[in-house]
């Protein structure tokens, strides 16, 4: 990279970094907006952007938006065939519809919605639209749950946790439970 441009590109990462400081993820839908996306209301964001074309990103009410999720609104790799036409590019909207969660490091590709009520899970890569009501994982990510067996399972392992109160006596109950003392200690290697 020539240093001009990576200066450029330092600065530009800096000066968005600085703008998004004074947000968190329940106010940050704001500064998005004013990109271009279309976030509807109650929603948690924890990502550093949209991409390259936010406008054609639609997010609905009550969606988690997790760390480190990227959204892929256009086929880079037509790049291959513009000697013969110089313009060529594919482009395609992501629709994530109302009360979804998206997981850590998943990839949304363009041309793809996501029904209500989904879960998408950590690290899946999602190239086809996702059914309502559904856990979908993997890569590419598949169906593995309806929503109701999912909370169904997620509910009975809150209860074999045993945790009650509020999250600031979480931490003692927890690492009460995952470690207790009467637990066999780990040896060291060669002992």
């Amino acid at each position: 990279m020539r240093p001009y441009k990576l200066i450029k590109t330092l600065f530009v990462a800096a000066r968005n970094k600085l703008e998004r400081l004074p947000y968190n993820e329940y106010t940050i839908a704001e500064y998005f907006r004013k990109q271009g996306v279309q976030i509807g209301e109650h929603c948690r964001i924890y990502i550093e952007n949209f991409g390259t074309e936010p406008y054609l990103i639609k997010i609905g009410n009550d969606c988690t938006i997790t760390a480190e999720v990227k959204f892929i609104t256009h086929e880079g790799s037509m790049g291959l065939f513009r000697k013969d036409m110089p313009d060529l590019n594919i482009f395609g909207k992501i629709e994530i519809r109302d009360n979804c969660f998206i997981g850590v490091g998943s990839t949304i590709l363009y041309g793809v919605t996501i029904g209500p009520n989904s879960v998408v899970g950590a690290s899946s890569v999602v190239t086809v639209d996702v059914p309502p009501n559904v856990v979908a994982v993997g890569v590419p990510a598949r169906i593995i749950s309806n929503i109701d067996k999912y909370r169904e399972k997620g509910i009975a392992k809150w209860k074999e946790l045993g945790i009650s109160g509020d999250r600031s006596t979480w931490r003692k109950q927890l690492i009460e439970h995952f470690w207790p003392k009467n637990a066999v200690p780990i040896k060291a290697f060669g002992e």
